[in-house]
């Protein structure tokens, strides 16, 4: 057990939760998120082999770090984060629905003509392309494709 608790310390599982480990495989605590009360914590045997194979899944690649506790969700305001993040996303889209830019200038002729995909206004052609022929905005000689 002393081996074991030494790799999986701050990893995947914490030292606590290993009841045993012996020929047979290892015994640990889990939670049964499914059941409420004290019937959610459980104890699972495994075969030595599927312990390390499973707990070798949360081990991280070299130069890796995890970061568990960042972002929207990571203190106690969680929730009132969570709920001003949904009151400012609501509020974009009732100002999007409403703002006079997105709506189209003429409807009957931007329906009529080639409306925007986006927001249905109109779209003006700038060029058109006659098959085989070139732009006219620039030559192939000026064209440079950087790849880097």
């Amino acid at each position: 057990m002393a081996y074991l608790s030494r790799y999986t310390h701050r990893v995947a599982i914490s030292n606590s939760r290993l009841l045993a480990c012996d020929g047979d495989g290892v015994a640990f605590k889990y939670k049964d998120y499914r059941i409420e009360g004290r019937a959610r914590q459980k104890i699972m045997r495994l075969t030595t082999d599927e312990f390390i194979r499973r707990f070798l899944i949360h081990v991280l690649p070299t130069g890796f770090h995890r970061i568990r506790h960042y972002g929207l969700f990571a203190s106690g305001v969680r929730a009132q984060n969570i709920a001003r993040a949904r009151e400012l996303l609501v509020a974009a889209i009732h100002a999007n629905k409403t703002s006079p830019a997105m709506t189209p200038i003429n409807p009957s002729r931007a329906s009529s003509r080639n409306p925007c995909p986006c927001c249905g206004g109109r779209m003006i052609v700038i060029e058109t392309f006659e098959r085989g022929r070139a732009s006219r905005g620039f030559s192939l000689g000026e064209l440079r494709i950087d790849t880097s």
